[in-house]
């Protein structure tokens, strides 16, 4: 694995869920991820916009406005970038087929790899049944989502003043009621299951903000996870394999190495 500092060229980079207009999105990393990363194509599997939180009250900072001229500037320098919207910016769902600053919208993809291998690319709302039943539900888990973040934010800055690791009491939280009620599983399965009525050997989705890749029934189920807290993305190699990337882990790697060495005490020299 590369090392933070180090650019890297994909055919095929895969984000999700980034979530801008909202304050948990981590504007600052992804646009190190975006500098340190280039590829042929891009797509970004939506809820890159939080057009919800948007709509509650608005919050548009500097770091939203340069990741955006940072996605339309590859895409000029001749960067192929697919925007296909989520539940949270499903008001491009009306759109399709259109270009904006060279960014073009589409509802769903089938992407070839450089090995033959067919891949339906979606968001992956329209199989969350809590979304696609319930709105005003699926708005009530957001806020509360929303309530996890602002408790992580307060409990990180303490584990850091302890000397304590990272930990993302929003991610805990979320993950023990989905695992209660078996939401991960289920929802990988139906996404699996339209991948298969399609025809094709994979998915890639986002969504549920859970990075994994693994096999379903035949089916290699792919999600690029999220910008949020774990700060992941899926990129396809130039032979068409397939690689996750956790750049959170990365930076925090990388800053770790690049710390100057303990001073010894004159007592400890002595020893």
């Amino acid at each position: 694995m590369a090392g933070a500092g180090e650019i890297r060229n994909f055919r095929t980079l895969f984000i999700s869920d980034v979530h801008l207009g909202s304050k948990a999105a981590r504007t600052e990393l992804l646009l190190d991820f975006l500098k340190y990363h280039e590829a042929e194509t891009v797509f970004l599997v939506g809820d890159i916009v939080d057009g919800w939180r948007l709509k509650r009250s608005w919050f548009w900072p500097q770091g939203c406005n340069d990741v955006v001229q940072k996605l339309l500037r590859k895409a000029r320098k001749g960067t192929r970038i697919v925007y296909i919207p989520g539940n949270h910016d499903e008001f491009l769902r009306d759109f399709p087929g259109t270009h904006f600053g060279g960014i073009e919208v589409a509802d769903r993809a089938i992407h070839e790899m450089a090995d033959g291998k067919k891949y339906l690319v979606l968001h992956g709302d329209e199989f969350d049944v809590v979304v696609r039943n319930a709105r005003l539900l699926a708005y009530l888990g957001d806020w509360a989502y929303d309530a996890a973040i602002a408790i992580n934010v307060v409990l990180a800055a303490v584990r850091r003043r302890l000397g304590m690791p990272y930990w993302s009491f929003s991610a805990w939280a979320k993950l023990q009621v989905k695992h209660a009620v078996n939401f991960i599983g289920e929802f990988q399965k139906v996404v699996a299951d339209e991948a298969r009525r399609n025809k094709v050997d994979g998915v890639i989705c986002g969504h549920i903000h859970h990075a994994v890749m693994t096999d379903i029934e035949g089916i290699h189920y792919v999600n690029t996870g999220d910008w949020v807290e774990s700060c992941t993305a899926i990129a396809e190699n130039h032979d068409g394999s397939l690689e996750l990337i956790t750049w959170r882990e990365i930076k925090v790697t990388a800053e770790l190495h690049a710390l100057p060495a303990p001073v010894k005490s004159k007592d400890m020299q002595a020893a």
